[in-house]
């Protein structure tokens, strides 16, 4: 990078490797009341805050795939998703290993805002280790992590994502204070649907 170049932004990653047993399977194509899919609007999310984003699917989820490839994500696809959140995430990381950064986002949580992503996206960029919104002192997603935590993130296993890492943070966690409740609003069944 020259001098006086501004630092790039983090990818975006976007989880989308899930079951979704409690819901029945299909999560993510199911549409919202604008007609979006769950996942989809997820991914334009980030989309609208950062310049890459890579989705990360289940093997055999060829119409997720597609929908979120229309959408503009590079999608990849995960052989080890049954095993969790975890290799999900190692899976995303070992995909764009030269990112300068990474927000980690859920597909599962169409509801964040834009802006929400792009503060924890410039906040990695200027230097933060690891990076999340806040609401009511409650943190939500999606979580920015440094290229420092590359090695950490790609040797993930399991479903406990990167929960361990963040919870090791201390004061190296930037939090941002948002007026975001999608940051804390997922989908789990369809009753969390809106009608």
């Amino acid at each position: 990078m020259r001098a006086g170049a501004p630092a790039a932004m983090p990818t975006g990653l976007l989880l989308a490797a899930g079951s979704a047993r409690r819901f029945g399977g299909g999560k993510l194509l199911a549409k919202l009341p604008d007609g979006s899919p769950v996942g989809v609007a997820a991914c334009r999310t980030l989309l609208a805050a950062l310049p890459e984003v890579v989705a990360v699917v289940r093997p055999g989820d060829d119409a997720l795939a597609a929908a979120l490839a229309e959408a503009g994500a590079r999608v990849v696809v995960c052989e080890r998703a049954h095993e969790g959140m975890g290799a999900s995430l190692a899976c995303a990381v070992d995909s764009a290993p030269d990112a300068a950064g990474w927000v980690v986002a859920l597909a599962d949580m169409p509801w964040v805002r834009a802006d929400t992503v792009r503060a924890v996206a410039e906040a990695i960029r200027d230097g933060a280790s690891i990076a999340a919104p806040f609401v009511g002192g409650e943190r939500g997603h999606p979580t920015g992590f440094a290229c420092s935590h590359r090695a950490h993130l790609a040797a993930l296993t399991g479903d406990q994502g990167a929960r361990s890492l963040v919870g090791r943070a201390g004061d190296a966690l930037v939090r941002i204070v948002v007026d975001d409740p999608g940051v804390l609003r997922d989908i789990d069944t369809p009753a969390d649907l809106p009608p």
